[in-house]
């Protein structure tokens, strides 16, 4: 009988309500899985446990009233739903190691996939990785639950792991985790150096059919992310990106990615989407990437996230011809200082030319904007909230948060030492759009509530409208086959407002 790990995506959204979902493969655990079958000889599971089949979409305002409310109360009892499947899963599949990746706003949850894996099997070995250990650190073995964390990359490491479990390699040689001793001491073993040769990392959709539990159900849209790059040159203070990438950019070649494209497309997946951090650092492989993709998939739709420091006619021009269609770009605050203070080291002026270009390139703009900052006041959040208009009027929506504090990260220790947090503070209540945050020194809490009400009524007004003009401009056959018929409609169904 062959060994067995089964790498998990803990349920997030699915505790807001049944209907709401994360409608993707797990690309970061695709990778580990991929991994985990060219190198070993154990089965290998991926579930997305946050994922339902027929998803609607997400509104800012059910997130912090009502779906809030439902989070809190389902994330506690163990009769929801979502645990019982949970709990089948991990029964059926038996794995003797099980992974889970977290987020910190999904680290309860995170806990609760712990728990109920011990309760099935004490003898099961957890392994929590992703973006909240590799910030907060060998802090969240604090959890009886949690065996081990892997801190960084995971594909190298998770094969060391599996090579101990299987008794050939001693735990303290493993560089890149922390765990507890025979002592029950916690212990962490060297950083893992980065992987250098990207290129080697297999395609992790190309496999995905074999490894991704109930895959047949998932809409084509849901495998369309790519890294192009790993890695963000940027330090801004409330990001844990260079905790997990650190801030040098190793970069795939070009060749490589666009092979892995056209295998995509090859599936039938019309449009893909870099889930890099920040694209288009290098010029030079942003000008022989899109070249390549012009040449050889000259039909290819494709989006991305760039600094807004990045963007230049020659460069936003070259995407726009090898057919990017949509680029989302981190504005953040509408206040130049506020803008400095969290080394965004851009201006709203330059945000706003930026969004000239992308549009006048004939690219759809996305903007991510948090309210709350530590050092926000009203005054700043009007400037912000002016941005906002401002991005709508070039045909743009936004991508609204609220400032969570992740452990780890520079703001969270502001936040620490001005009594804004304390040390037990549950991120898992304070999600980016959790009607409890406010960590601000300048706005009480309910003149705080006030102002994010209206803003997140305000969002959802605007993004309805050009949701709505994007749907009519673009061909609804490239929709429905990026959705899914059933997702498609009852997406035109909620925009149009037969349906909350």
């Amino acid at each position: 009988m062959k060994n067995k790990i089964l790498l998990i995506e803990p349920p997030f959204f699915r505790l807001y309500t049944s209907e709401y979902s994360l409608d993707r493969l797990p690309l970061g655990l695709a990778y580990l899985a991929c991994t985990v079958k060219g190198r070993t000889d154990w089965e290998v599971m991926v579930y997305n446990a946050d994922f339902c089949p027929d998803s609607k979409m997400k509104s800012l305002g059910f997130l912090a009233g009502e779906g809030f409310d439902n989070y809190l109360r389902n994330l506690d009892d163990p009769g929801y739903s979502v645990w019982g499947e949970v709990r089948d899963t991990i029964r059926d599949f038996g794995p003797s190691l099980i992974g889970i990746s977290s987020k910190s706003q999904n680290f309860a949850a995170t806990r609760n996939v712990a728990r109920i894996a011990k309760e099935l099997n004490p003898e099961t070995v957890v392994i929590v990785g992703g973006p909240h250990p590799s910030m907060a650190g060998p802090s969240i073995l604090e959890a009886a639950e949690i065996d081990i964390i892997a801190r960084g990359e995971g594909e190298d490491t998770l094969t060391e792991l599996i090579q101990w479990a299987e008794g050939g390699r001693a735990i303290e040689e493993i560089d890149g985790i922390s765990f507890r001793d025979s002592n029950g001491d916690i212990r962490s073993n060297p950083p893992r150096a980065n992987i250098e040769d990207l290129d080697a990392l297999c395609f992790p959709h190309k496999e995905a059919h074999m490894f991704l539990k109930d895959h047949a159900k998932f809409p084509p849209a849901a495998f369309k992310g790519i890294f192009a790059t790993r890695g963000c040159p940027f330090n801004c203070s409330f990001c844990g990106s260079k905790y997990i990438w650190t801030r040098r950019v190793r970069f795939r070649s070009p060749r490589n990615v666009v092979d892995e494209i056209r295998d995509l497309v090859s599936k039938g997946i019309p449009s893909i989407h870099f889930e890099d951090d920040t694209f288009g650092i290098n010029k030079g492989f942003i000008a022989e990437l899109c070249s390549l993709i012009s040449e050889e998939l000259p039909e290819l739709k494709w989006s991305c996230e760039i600094n807004i420091r990045l963007v230049d006619d020659e460069t936003i021009g070259q995407m726009a011809r090898s057919g990017c269609h949509r680029i989302l770009i981190g504005i953040e605050s509408g206040n130049n200082d506020m803008l400095m203070k969290i080394r965004k080291n851009i201006t709203i002026q330059d945000a706003y030319r930026a969004c000239g270009i992308i549009t006048g390139h004939g690219i759809e703009v996305s903007a991510f904007f948090i309210i709350g900052f530590p050092e926000e006041t009203e005054e700043t959040l009007r400037d912000t909230i002016e941005a906002i208009k401002k991005v709508y009027t070039y045909g743009g929506d936004v991508i609204y948060s609220i400032f969570t504090p992740y452990p780890g990260t520079e703001l969270f220790d502001f936040c620490l030492e001005h009594g804004l947090v304390d040390k037990d503070f549950n991120v898992s209540l304070y999600n980016h759009q959790s009607p409890l945050n406010n960590f601000t020194m300048n706005i009480q809490d309910k003149r705080f509530r006030e102002i994010s009400s209206e803003l997140e009524a305000l969002v959802d007004r605007l993004n309805r409208k050009v949701w709505l003009r994007r749907a009519f401009s673009l061909s609804t056959i490239k929709r429905i086959r990026e959705k899914g018929i059933s997702s498609a409609f009852k997406i035109a169904l909620q925009l149009f407002g037969f349906k909350k």
